[in-house]
């Protein structure tokens, strides 16, 4: 199946595994919680127990270095895609309200990124995210 849109999460390529892990789902549920009409229906096993809804759509991982990074955020933001993002003084939070205090502290034109997540069209998506590669 082809979607007319695309998710990239990108991720530091310099992080500890833990660290990817934790930015990876983080940044899944701001892309899932963004774009609510991307969500499939609820799972069902064959008991007929119901499990959460997944993003109807694959979300492709990337690894990339800083300048990649900032590259992919600055086109996010031309080409109007939808953006999660994760910057390192996150790590030192511990909830919701101090991460986003973190975030707006940073500088507003380059802020320290360890991940980003974008959604948007896929040739927009694919333009943004160009010189990152899959993570291995």
């Amino acid at each position: 199946m082809v979607f007319e849109t695309k998710v990239a999460i990108l991720v530091l390529d310099d992080l500890a595994v833990w660290q990817k892990l934790n930015v990876t789902a983080f940044l899944a549920t701001g892309i899932a919680a963004a774009a609510p009409e991307a969500m499939g229906e609820p799972y069902e096993d064959a008991a007929g127990r119901l499990h959460a809804r997944l993003l109807g759509q694959p979300m492709l991982i990337f690894a990339a270095g800083p300048e990649v990074m900032q590259r992919a955020w600055r086109q996010g933001i031309e080409r109007n895609l939808t953006r999660a993002a994760y910057v390192r003084a996150m790590f030192q939070t511990g909830h919701d309200a101090a991460n986003r205090e973190a975030f707006r502290a940073e500088p507003a034109e380059a802020p320290d990124f360890v991940g980003l997540a974008l959604r948007g069209p896929r040739r927009d998506v694919d333009k943004a995210t160009k010189g990152a590669v899959l993570h291995p």
